[in-house]
């Protein structure tokens, strides 16, 4: 799910899109395939979900939008995001804080 970068980390996500609010739904997959399952609340039409997904990243890191870019899967609900500016350990403490 989380992977360190030279440019910083990367993120798999799995977006569900049409959610009544844009927000953590868990853990989607097993182990090495795991991703972090988001509902959304925008449509999946236009860019709307991505860039709702974006903004909800961060905010949830307290990153600017700036940095956070999707890099992977802009027309499924299978995506990578790339965060720069945070640690793999900031990271995975963050998401297990918010998953408990």
């Amino acid at each position: 799910m989380l992977r360190a970068t030279a440019e910083g980390i990367t993120l798999a996500v799995r977006a569900q899109p049409g959610a009544r609010k844009t927000a953590m739904a868990g853990i989607y997959g097993e182990s090495d395939a795991a991703q972090l399952k988001i509902a959304v609340q925008a449509p999946p039409v236009e860019g709307k979900a991505n860039a709702t997904i974006v903004a909800f990243l961060a905010k949830f890191f307290s990153l600017s939008r700036g940095k956070v870019e999707l890099v992977q899967g802009e027309l499924n609900r299978n995506k990578v995001f790339l965060l720069r500016g945070l640690t793999l350990d900031e990271a995975k403490k963050k998401i297990d804080e918010e998953l408990r």
